[in-house]
């Protein structure tokens, strides 16, 4: 049964636009009694302000320019205490103005309460949102809010072919000290349950960041999809959706400081497991990476890594595969992440006209608000999940910062620490050893005007690629120009290319 913690929000909003206030914004916040049990009384409270009409704000993670977020931290708020908030308290902010000065005629608001700390489970229950409020100069002071548990449950739709696999992992579990379990949906073949004694090659599936495994249902959901996967003519493969879950926001499936052993797990527990359940054919060349974005970076950085274990990685639109060119910033050389050379905002993602939507800084700003730290650290978004992923534990038992929250220096030994993440660095200092097992398994998609500028590490990836020497690599590197992130992904595109390979190459077995 789903639990509703109830809060009124009492705002007394500005009757005139640009600061002439009548009266300062204020808030009061209530819990309705029969939920008072499951409600802890510790985390951060959320507002998001946006422009934009028909869109959730916290979808947003309000990176947009017409998105703005304030945020507070509330300690041992007392179940049956009224919680009373102005503008005068100390809250974090994007903007340049203050909740009681909004300088917007109209504008939609939502609000965010947020116990979870760590968990990045949007089915958590002390992670709720209120519904979208939009606001005028004239709207009436009073808003009741509700906040549900959770955004949606996160189900796999009833399908024939679609089955939940879960184990706890004993390595995780030992390393976080409790129980974690590895979520997955497995996508069946048309023919599995008519050739009982077939066996079919497996290919692990990764989201772009923080994607769940439930992404399995956009398959079914899309009626062409769905008709061609059910079909004979669709490729005979068993497909792994693997769940973008982290505890600092998506572990992107490997070894690290602060997510713990990721990649061990799915190594070393994960896919026996799946080799011991469904009839796959259980050797490495018929079992394949692939994915677009974090799972672009992920499908590739897994064939690295662990050589011997794939046939072969489908990476689409990979996050940056070299920190020389992290997006914009050279992590190793440049002193700070947000401004370059010239004194200039680096942009974070643009058009594929070229023109900028937003910049690191104020990609930056937004998840400082929402971590609980106040710093992006523990914001559980995109720059929050690489700094958990590539940076040593800090002292305080939270990943290092790569650079200053506030000011974006960047701290070399950090830097220094990264190196071990950096895929191009890694193929360099190990060619000699790693290039032959990586031969025919390489094939990789990228728009030459990526969103994320993530094209530029991957020329220099490929440009490294195509000067190797003992062996030659083979691999395939496709640059479409004016093609932006993702463009060219889909389920139908990566599995009818493992196809294809598994026609033309020849098995080891």
């Amino acid at each position: 049964m789903t639990k509703t913690i109830i809060f009124l929000l009492f705002s007394f909003l500005s009757l005139h636009s640009f600061g002439q206030n009548e009266k300062d914004m204020s808030f009061k916040f209530s819990i309705a009694p029969k939920m008072q049990e499951s409600f802890g009384g510790t985390g951060k409270l959320v507002v998001y302000i946006t422009l934009k009409n028909n869109i959730q704000p916290t979808s947003l993670s309000a990176n947009q320019d017409s998105t703005w977020v304030f945020g507070i931290n509330i300690k041992d708020w007392k179940k049956d205490q009224i919680l009373e908030l102005d503008a005068g308290s100390k809250w974090t902010s994007t903007a340049n103005w203050e909740l009681n000065n909004i300088p917007f005629d109209k504008y939609y608001l939502q609000v965010m309460w947020d116990e979870s700390k760590i968990e990045n489970r949007t089915e958590h229950p002390y992670r709720m949102f209120t519904k979208v409020f939009e606001r005028t100069n004239e709207s009436a002071p009073i808003i009741p809010a509700e906040f549900f548990e959770g955004r949606r449950m996160w189900t796999l739709e009833e399908h024939e072919l679609i089955q939940m696999f879960s184990i706890e992992s004993k390595v995780l579990s030992k390393w976080w000290d409790k129980p974690i379990n590895i979520n997955t949906a497995v996508l069946l073949p048309s023919g599995y349950a008519d050739n009982p004694s077939k066996k079919y090659p497996v290919c692990y599936n990764i989201g772009g960041y923080g994607s769940r495994y439930t992404r399995v249902n956009q398959i079914v959901r899309d009626s062409t999809l769905n008709e061609w996967w059910i079909s004979k003519d669709a490729p005979q493969i068993i497909t792994v959706f693997l769940d973008g879950y982290g505890q600092f926001g998506d572990s992107y499936q490997i070894n690290s400081a602060n997510n713990g052993p990721y990649g061990s797990a799915l190594i070393e527990e994960l896919i026996p497991a799946i080799d011991k359940t469904y009839r796959t054919e259980g050797t490495s060349d018929t079992r394949y990476t692939a994915g677009c974005s974090t799972g672009g970076w992920v499908s590739l950085a897994l064939q690295l890594y662990y050589p011997e274990h794939f046939g072969g990685c489908f990476s689409y639109s990979a996050d940056a595969v070299s920190f020389y060119k992290m997006q914009l910033i050279n992590i190793y050389e440049n002193t700070n992440a947000f401004y370059n050379n010239n004194s200039i905002e680096r942009p974070s993602k643009r058009n594929t006209m070229g023109e900028p939507e937003f910049t690191i800084k104020k990609e930056v700003q937004t998840e400082n608000v929402e971590g609980y730290t106040d710093s992006y650290i523990t914001s559980r978004n995109q720059w929050g999940g690489w700094n958990a992923v590539y940076s040593p534990k800090d002292t305080n038992g939270l990943p290092k910062p790569i650079f200053d929250p506030i000011t974006g220096e960047i701290d070399s030994s950090v830097a220094e620490y990264w190196k071990k993440y950096d895929l191009l660095m890694y193929a360099k200092e190990n060619w000699p050893e790693l290039g032959t097992k990586i031969q025919g398994k390489i094939h990789i998609w990228m728009g030459d005007m990526d969103n994320y500028y993530l094209n530029n590490a991957m020329r220099d990836f490929d440009e490294f690629l195509q000067s190797t020497t003992n062996p030659k690599s083979d691999a395939e590197i496709v640059f479409s120009p004016t093609c932006g992130h993702c463009e060219n992904y889909s389920i139908r595109t990566y599995l009818e290319a493992i196809q294809k390979q598994m026609i033309t190459k020849p098995k080891l077995h």
